[in-house]
């Protein structure tokens, strides 16, 4: 806007747009809560006192908030394209999101992060980005697209890229491998911060990563790794997502000395608990119900990443930032009664208020397979086998052994010990390369999932009791050109189309959810006893997560970072 305008509206020389009066201000500069008024102008705050204004609005003594800042999510795990995710998240107070466009760059490449963008354009929801750092995130698996430094070059122009997202190869980075330093290098001359992805790694190793030039890291597990991070240096984002919940566990970290460099971020969330619980709202709510200042709880949400990210008109209420708002009926339980983006009333109690049934432009998707070509069967040249085993609640995952199960000289899966046999199949090339394994802690009795959802990479993956319901259901995710399935008997019992890169629905969040609803039941009716099955089958390809893990190219020791075989 012409700042010409808001310097004079600040003066009082021109009338405000509007003027929001009896208001409880929350100063996270200096933790205050203080009385007044609101005068915004072009969207932008002009003053904290009373100025003539054009429109008077009065918040009748309630607290207001500025507008909430998700530090790191993927959007496209909420399975619904950018618009309706901002439809989605608004209503929570959430005005400002830094997202990593991973998922669907893995897919698509430069074209993917172009999308996000255009698709983002104009929303009510302020969308940044960092630029996705591991296109794939490792060798051992095979994706749609590889970005380097001179890829992503064009796009640092752009004025919605604020950082450079998590740098997943960390042992890249301790190797000082020149790709990896070259995309670091790119977004420290240019004043960005970079991300971390580390988890776990702690002294030299940290130290080293440290000094490559990463600035913080959002995988701590355990408040001895995150205090580690925080003397050294780092910025901590506390996650509590769908596939990972750190909250609990890190709270006690938070002090009067580094409550400034922590913030929240949500990373991967799922329609369920987008709907139920809520977003970055959610997070400041737990925090306050387990004993944290209401008011050091929103300083996390708004200043402490706003400052990390350099967004120097965002997370204050002062002038000349933007209008972002949260107005609250209750402080410490955090009831949201308006939502204001930019100036404009977005939200009022829990609903969107502007309307915009448009989900956005279309994005191609990438599905080169022919499942009936797939061999899915595993001869038993060894008597013991290495089993992912599933953490409830978390995407890390466990490495153990076991006894191999086998029928007429093939190594099958055996419900009555839990083991299933889980496949991963690449889907851009056309060859269909497929890397087998076994899970441990679905629980299903017969029957298979498959999902287009696999992080980072996003080729299809499936988990099941035998080959043909496992055929089946990965059949139906490629004919969808994406989206999960549940199929068993030979027949699908339910399925979730998403064919926008096969990671996202342009329907509404409730509509997705309604499938899920659907694909989460037909789960458990054979025999599945996880909450949210598809989320923690998505992430059992992800080869930066330890311990073990499996991708097209087979199983991964994450933490010796190498391919192991499936017999011992």
């Amino acid at each position: 806007m012409p700042y010409e305008s808001l310097i004079q509206a600040a003066q009082g020389r021109i009338d405000c747009d509007l003027l929001l009066t009896h208001a409880r201000i929350i100063n996270v500069f200096n933790g205050r809560i203080d009385e007044g008024c609101i005068a915004i102008h072009g969207g932008l705050i002009a003053a904290l006192d009373r100025r003539p204004a054009r429109r008077e609005i009065d918040l009748g003594g309630r607290w207001v908030a500025p507008g909430f800042i998700d530090a790191h999510v993927h959007m496209e795990s909420a399975m619904t394209v950018p618009a309706r995710f901002a439809r989605a998240v608004l209503p929570h107070g959430t005005t400002t999101v830094v997202a990593d466009p991973h998922e669907i760059a893995n897919v698509l490449g430069t074209a993917g992060i172009a999308y996000m963008l255009s698709a983002s354009e104009g929303l009510p929801l302020q969308c940044l980005f960092a630029l996705s750092s591991c296109v794939p995130a490792t060798g051992m698996e095979t994706a749609g697209a590889r970005l380097t430094a001179a890829d992503l070059a064009p796009f640092w122009s752009h004025p919605r890229i604020v950082a450079l997202a998590e740098m997943m190869n960390f042992p890249g980075v301790l190797a000082a491998d020149t790709e990896v330093l070259a995309k670091i290098t790119a977004a420290e001359t240019r004043g960005k911060p970079v991300d971390g992805h580390a988890p776990g790694l702690s002294g030299a190793g940290l130290a080293a990563y440290i000094a490559a030039g990463v600035d913080s890291d959002h995988e701590c597990t355990r408040p001895e790794e995150a205090l580690e991070k925080l003397a050294a240096g780092m910025r901590i984002m506390i996650r509590e997502g769908t596939g990972a919940k750190n909250l609990d566990d890190l709270l006690p970290i938070v002090t009067d000395d580094n409550w400034s460099r922590i913030m929240w971020c949500t990373d991967d969330r799922h329609p369920h608990d987008l709907i139920a619980e809520g977003h970055i709202d959610a997070l400041v709510r737990r925090a306050i119900a387990a004993g944290m200042d209401p008011v050091r709880a929103i300083r996390m949400a708004t200043l402490a990443p706003a400052e990390y990210f350099h967004l120097r008109r965002c997370g204050a209420l002062a002038p000349g930032r933007r209008a972002d708002l949260v107005v609250l009926d209750d402080l410490a339980s955090v009831a949201i009664h308006q939502v204001w983006a930019s100036g404009q009333q977005a939200a009022a109690d829990g609903a969107m208020i502007l309307e915009d049934d448009d989900a956005g432009e279309a994005a191609p998707t990438v599905m080169r397979l022919d499942p009936a070509s797939l061999n899915l069967a595993i001869p038993a040249t060894g008597v013991q086998i290495r089993v992912i085993e599933i953490v409830p609640g978390q995407v890390v995952t466990g490495s153990s052994q076991a006894p191999v199960s086998v029928r007429d000289g093939l190594a099958v899966a055996d419900p009555s010990r839990d083991l299933l046999k889980l496949v991963v199949v690449e889907r851009y090339s056309g060859h269909g390369q497929t890397g087998i394994g076994f899970a441990r802690g679905f629980g299903l009795r017969n029957g298979a999932l498959a999902s287009s959802v696999a992080h980072d990479s996003h080729n299809i993956i499936a988990v099941g009791v035998n080959d043909e319901d496992l055929r089946t259901a990965i059949a139906a995710v490629a004919g969808m050109g994406g989206g999960l399935a549940v199929a068993a008997g030979g027949e699908v019992r339910s399925r979730l189309p998403l064919p926008v890169a096969g990671l996202m629905s342009p329907e509404p969040l409730e509509t997705v959810r309604d499938h899920l609803d659907r694909l989460n039941a037909a789960a458990r009716e054979l025999g599945g006893r996880l909450n949210d099955p598809f989320m923690t089958l998505s992430f059992l390809a992800l080869p930066v997560i330890p311990e073990l893990k499996l991708t097209d190219q087979g199983l991964v020791d994450v933490v010796h970072f190498a391919p192991v075989p499936l017999f011992v």
